[in-house]
């Protein structure tokens, strides 16, 4: 195999304000790995999250330990191995996926570890799917008039806190009522929290909650009636954390940043 060449850089993106139970963002910070190979370009992209420990320059830092061997032909499962999960390896895996589809003039999904997945469920080419647009946290006042923008939209996705949460969902129920809703308190609730809202979310349209509880506290949910389908994110980065997950969620939030990429 030809050798390759590594290029790391950082883009900062600006964004409408958005708010989650734990923080404020206006801008994020992509790290973007390019691999190039016989004229061929690989892109990938992480998102360095503060939450789990990560800051563009250790991403980066992260990356550039491995520029050796990602140039001297390092494979994806190679990098499984060496390099643990988050942003960084994401970056990486996705460039890596994109460079051998490329090299081989398929689409990603056409590669083999991929399409023999749709073949099982019966599938020549993926299909289409309906994803959810999020509603950042603010008054129920602001949130009703952001539903009210966006009621058109099929499933609306409402980050919550707390205090106020019944508040903010009849608002945005009104204001978008033919909207499918799922809640997502982003480890922000106490178990009062929840066993008070929860005999109010079915009347007010709600179908999933997402993480209602801390990480390290999510045991409590064994405890608790479960009218809703509760759905991990925080307390799901990789398959290693299934085992103990069962038996308190029905749903995981996979995102590629948190299991290190699409292998």
């Amino acid at each position: 195999m030809n050798s390759r060449k590594l290029n790391i850089r950082t883009e900062n993106w600006s964004e409408e304000p958005f708010s989650i139970s734990r923080s404020y963002e206006d801008n994020f910070d992509v790290v973007v790995v390019e691999l190039e190979q016989d004229g061929v370009k690989g892109w990938g992209e992480g998102s360095p999250t503060e939450h789990y420990h990560e800051s563009v320059q250790q991403t980066e830092a992260l990356i550039e330990d491995f520029r050796k061997v990602l140039e001297n032909g390092m494979s994806r499962q190679e990098l499984q191995q060496a390099m643990p999960k988050g942003a960084a390896r994401n970056a990486v895996d996705c460039a890596l996926w994109d460079l051998e589809a490329k090299l081989a003039g398929k689409r990603v999904w056409e590669l083999p570890q991929i399409s023999k997945h749709l073949a099982t469920d019966g599938k020549s080419e993926p299909g289409s799917v309906t994803t959810v647009y999020t509603l950042s946290l603010d008054t129920p006042e602001k949130m009703g008039e952001a539903a009210a923008k966006h009621a058109r939209r099929p499933y609306l996705k409402i980050k919550l806190t707390g205090d106020g949460d019944l508040e903010r969902l009849a608002a945005i129920s009104e204001n978008a009522p033919n909207s499918r809703l799922v809640v997502d308190a982003n480890e922000g609730w106490t178990p009062e929290h929840y066993q008070r809202f929860v005999p109010e979310l079915k009347s007010l349209g709600v179908e999933m909650i997402e993480q209602p509880f801390p990480a390290d506290k999510d045991s409590i949910l064994k405890t608790l009636e479960r009218p809703l389908p509760v759905c991990a994110d925080e307390s799901c980065h990789d398959t290693g954390d299934l085992e103990r997950l069962k038996g308190l969620y029905e749903f995981v939030n996979i995102k590629l940043d948190k299991t290190g990429g699409l292998t």
